[in-house]
């Protein structure tokens, strides 16, 4: 394992961890990563080394267990020298943005959920870091809403503690695991009274991760923030009638009252991303909704039935 082209990541065995992880793979990085499979399975990553044909180094961990993250820690990061972090981030550390589309130097803070503001507290953590230890390089990544899933079919969301992500329920009303979809809120100041949020592929936002890395060996930046996102509104209801042209079904919903903490719109400007990273999202909604519904189809069960991926020791 060539320590200068190794990757550490935490939740690998997730949604985008796995498909980062094949990511990273395919653009010639050695993974090593952690997961304390909570909300997530382990045979992904098997699935995930049959599509690269190149291994995988995984722990099985929770980051609370300070003794064993000391130990991997100590293998991957400071005691090697390595100063280097792409932050997975959100777009919800804009909280209810005032202005739109919404630039990385919109203030942040004013967060609407607890979700939103752990990744701010933990960005402002981040930039402490950077300025009390120079030489640190770290690149947050502000995610909008991911969907979509690998062209293959072989890999994609698999939420195994009750979720409440919008496309995977879509997505289980057409397969016929749920009656309904339950819309939270008709009543925002948009075209059709749901709330508008910015989708944008997996698959791309993953190949935006070996770009920042790309990015952070070639400069020292300290520490800088970066929207990944396509740069356009669906509503929810817009999001439905894609997903049932995508998959021939219908999408059966029901509009209910508004859920604290949502907010009407969140809409991203990527230009800085495309300008300075040279990050250009290719893959369309129509994209994104297809190539879910194909891994639902091929997989309506997750990885349930997949064989546990065998974790290392230490």
């Amino acid at each position: 394992m060539d320590p200068g082209k190794t990757v550490f990541v935490t939740g690998g065995t997730g949604y985008i961890g796995s498909h980062c992880i094949l990511e990273l793979l395919n653009s010639g990085y050695d993974v090593i990563t952690v997961d304390n499979l909570l909300n997530s399975r382990s045979g992904s990553l098997k699935r995930v080394e049959n599509l690269t044909g190149k291994k995988i180094t995984f722990y099985h961990c929770d980051l609370t267990d300070l003794k064993m993250v000391h130990k991997i820690f100590a293998k991957a990061m400071k005691t090697n020298g390595v100063f280097q972090m792409v932050f997975s981030s959100s777009c919800s550390v804009y909280g209810d943005a005032k202005t739109f589309p919404i630039k990385e130097s919109h203030p942040t803070g004013n967060v609407t959920c607890p979700y939103g503001r752990s990744k701010y507290f933990i960005e402002e953590i981040l930039k402490d870091l950077t300025n009390a230890e120079p030489k640190w390089n770290i690149i947050s990544l502000r995610y909008f809403n991911p969907i979509g899933a690998h062209k293959s079919g072989k890999i994609g969301e698999d939420n195994t503690k009750k979720f409440t992500n919008l496309v995977p329920l879509i997505s289980q009303v057409a397969i016929g695991k749920r009656s309904h979809l339950k819309i939270f809120g008709g009543d925002y100041d948009t075209k059709d009274g749901t709330a508008v949020r910015d989708y944008i592929h997996v698959v791309d936002l993953v190949k935006g991760h070996v770009i920042a890395l790309e990015k952070i060996q070639e400069h020292h930046i300290k520490f800088k923030a970066y929207n990944l996102g396509l740069g356009q509104g669906l509503t929810v209801l817009e999001l439905v009638e894609a997903f049932e042209k995508a998959s021939g079904k219908k999408v059966a919903y029901k509009i209910e009252e508004r859920r604290p903490g949502d907010v009407a719109r969140l809409v991203c400007d990527a230009s800085l991303a495309k300008e300075e990273l040279r990050w250009v999202p290719k893959l369309t909604v129509k994209d994104m909704c297809e190539d879910y519904w194909q891994w639902q189809t091929l997989n309506p069960n997750g990885y349930e039935d997949d064989e546990p991926y065998q974790a290392n020791t230490l």
